[in-house]
């Protein structure tokens, strides 16, 4: 398995068991409150883990939603330029957003390393908050990684959008 298929499993397997965590959370909640409404205030830390792997979801996903081009972008100008300035302009695009994932994960980094000094704990779980903070880290390094595989050219994210977009355009609907 080479290193891009094995960051692509890593991170679609954190997604998932965060995800199935998230359901179990809820759904063992719901029954506990519906079926024994006197054990309901025993599971009161279910709704702050929730919240909370919700985070690492969000910005566990990052690097996801980048290499499958699902990031909002603006294309009707970029996709009318020639191929040769198009690639530049994917460079730069890639460039550019390696700085700025680089930038909020050291923001970040610095907010972690703040709260995590202030013993700041989460209500319910006590949690040192600094380990949650430390969602938006993971995520823009994740970010930032995918950005500098797609400016060396290990990745080209790029061929899975236009070649999806020229094939779903060439097929024609089965009624």
């Amino acid at each position: 398995m080479n290193p891009l298929s094995l960051l692509r499993t890593l991170e679609r397997g954190f997604l998932v068991s965060v995800f199935l965590t998230m359901v179990a959370l809820f759904f063992a909640n719901i029954v506990v409150r519906t079926l024994a409404p006197q054990f309901a205030s025993d599971l009161a830390w279910t709704e702050e883990a929730v919240r909370l792997l919700n985070l690492f979801l969000v910005f566990g996903g990052l690097g996801l939603a980048l290499e499958r081009g699902r990031h909002v972008s603006i294309d009707s100008m970029r996709d009318k330029l020639p191929l040769p300035l198009r690639t530049a302009l994917y460079r730069l695009i890639d460039l550019i957003g390696l700085l700025a994932s680089l930038y909020m994960a050291y923001l970040s980094w610095k907010l972690v390393v703040f709260v995590l000094a202030t013993g700041q704990r989460s209500p319910t779980l006590d949690i040192p908050m600094g380990w949650i903070y430390s969602a938006p880290l993971a995520g823009f390094f994740i970010l930032a990684l995918r950005y500098l595989l797609s400016l060396l050219g290990v990745s080209n994210r790029r061929i899975t959008d236009e070649s999806a977009m020229t094939s779903a355009s060439t097929t024609t609907p089965t009624p």
